[in-house]
């Protein structure tokens, strides 16, 4: 796979938003509140459009990422839009999918290799707010344990593979719950073949049947 930037470059901010979310979308890319913990210096990232019927819920930026504003812009986001079976076209169209991560920007790197949490203050500083401007969506996909964490609270399984081996327990709410498509995470995949066989399936159904609508 390789880990390379795309060379496909969506506009930032799509024409015709609601200007309420234009103003909201400035505030948020405006965020300074953690500079000082964020070791490549702020760049916040998210993308969407009021009319999305689809969310994705990530972790937070890697650096490939910070590079180009650009969310899923690196490996992962190649093997998550292979699952979705989705265009890189489609896949940043923003009436189509937004993209809301945990941390909006690059947290950095533990001393012994992969990146930091998520930071703690986004979430709670932004997500609210800007789920008030996405009424339409239909299906939400939390991807990896701290969107799950979040939003699933106490009904998440003891732990990850559990959570999303249940995933049709939380369908019916409109969650989706997911691994991190990272590099890190192909043991797992090949060591729970029934994501590929079971969950993939549905993923790419509930996308579509979401997006027809």
């Amino acid at each position: 796979m390789a880990d390379q930037p795309h060379t496909y470059i969506p506009e930032i901010d799509p024409p015709g938003q609601d200007p309420a979310l234009d103003r909201l979308l400035a505030d948020v890319r405006a965020c300074r509140l953690c500079e000082e913990h964020l070791p490549l210096g702020p760049r916040p990232v998210v993308r969407m459009a009021v009319s999305a019927p689809v969310l994705v819920i990530g972790q937070a930026p890697g650096t490939k990422v910070h590079q180009t504003g650009l969310p899923w812009n690196d490996a992962s986001g190649d093997r998550l839009r292979d699952w979705l079976q989705m265009t890189d076209a489609e896949f940043y169209d923003p009436a189509r999918l937004a993209i809301m991560p945990m941390g909006f920007c690059y947290p950095g790197r533990f001393a012994r290799g992969g990146d930091l949490p998520p930071r703690p203050e986004c979430a709670p500083t932004w997500h609210d707010a800007l789920l008030r401007h996405l009424p339409h969506v239909r299906l939400t996909l939390l991807i990896g344990q701290y969107a799950q964490a979040r939003y699933l609270g106490a009904r998440r399984c003891r732990s990850m593979t559990e959570t999303v081996r249940q995933f049709e327990t939380f369908l019916q709410d409109g969650f989706l719950p997911m691994p991190h498509p990272s590099w890190r995470n192909t043991a797992w995949i090949r060591k729970n073949p029934w994501f590929e066989r079971e969950l993939l399936p549905v993923l790419r159904q509930r996308v579509r049947d979401a997006l027809l609508r």
